[in-house]
């Protein structure tokens, strides 16, 4: 409670404690929550935290806060880069050095809070973060045990105490855990999913050759099946890109494929970064492909890019620090 709930960070001020254990507490542990070592401001707002840990250079990683007129969201990295190579994704040119800990992933968190006033944490008062998605740099389900252990900190109700509803996790279709996220960790899905064509799917996302797409909504109805009422309902990303999947014959293969899930599209404008081979299909192209999907009965909006002037936006992360002293 002193350090998740009240935010404490010196073992001096947990008033309850005894003096003696105090002191032996300081003198043997810490609570380091991870070091801010740049932070950008958004002209809307957004702002992008690199946050290094156990003074590493290399084991850096970009945090972002999202804040929204009726919550705030924080996209929190769970690994250092990405061994996925998804070739529309900044982060994926960055190569995977190692997963994050768990203290390390709810570490972002706590840095994101104490800069929201967040904390120490107060009875009825409306959080300035309220939402959490692992949306940031690597594979969440990649590193499924210090992910479920971070997810198990954030929503202890004697801690943190966020509800598992607002913690979405997305995954680029690690199909053989995403039951697991129903069934262990009890938070959100939401796939990254970009083409409703496997071979689309395997030159922009290498990880369909391992998890087709028959695998992959194979699991997304298991985790239907598995999930509560107030996460059932699965999000597929998908990032427009021109040309390459965003024609109305792709509409319609994409609704074809997820029309028996609880499903909801969210369409992501492609956010152009140094070295990016695609172009970001035209704003009426993208009207017209969600105008269609809606009118073929799924559920679609589209994504408002955030922080897309500081690299902060879908697919923009990459720890410019991140590696040889130089990414959800």
């Amino acid at each position: 409670m002193w350090i998740y709930a009240k935010g404490a960070t010196m073992f001096q001020d947990m008033l309850g404690l005894p003096k003696s254990l105090q002191q032996r507490l300081e003198k043997e542990y810490a609570i380091k929550y991870g070091r801010v070592v740049d932070n950008q401001l958004s002209a809307d707002g957004t702002r992008k935290l690199l946050m290094q840990f156990n003074d590493d250079p290399r084991a850096s990683v970009e945090t972002v806060i999202i804040p929204e007129e009726r919550r705030g969201t924080l996209c929190v990295s769970s690994q250092v880069g990405c061994s996925l190579t998804c070739r529309f994704c900044h982060t994926g040119t960055q190569r995977l050095y190692r997963n994050l800990t768990a203290p390390e992933i709810v570490g972002q968190y706590m840095t994101a809070a104490w800069m929201a006033k967040d904390l120490p944490r107060r009875e009825n008062h409306q959080r300035a973060i309220s939402n959490i998605v692992f949306m940031g740099q690597g594979e969440p389900l990649y590193n499924f045990r210090n992910v479920s252990a971070a997810i198990s900190l954030l929503t202890d109700r004697q801690g943190i105490g966020l509800a598992p509803w607002r913690i979405v996790i997305s995954t680029s279709g690690v199909a053989p855990l995403i039951p697991r996220i129903a069934s262990e960790l009890h938070v959100g899905l939401a796939v990254s999913l970009h083409s409703a064509d496997n071979d689309t799917r395997s030159e922009i996302m290498p990880i369909n050759r391992t998890y087709p797409l028959q695998e992959l909504m194979h699991s997304c109805k298991e985790f239907a099946r598995l999930a509560g009422p107030q996460n059932r309902r699965i999000t597929f990303e998908y990032v427009m890109l021109d040309r390459v999947n965003d024609s109305d014959a792709d509409a319609r293969r994409l609704v074809d494929l997820i029309k028996a899930l609880p499903a909801h599209v969210n369409l992501i404008p492609f956010n152009p970064w140094p070295g990016s081979v695609y172009r970001a299909s035209s704003p009426a192209r993208v009207a017209e492909f969600c105008t269609l999907i809606c009118r073929l009965g799924i559920h679609a909006s589209v994504r408002t890019p955030r922080g897309d002037d500081i690299l902060a936006a879908c697919g923009q992360l990459k720890s410019a620090r991140g590696e040889s002293g130089d990414s959800s």
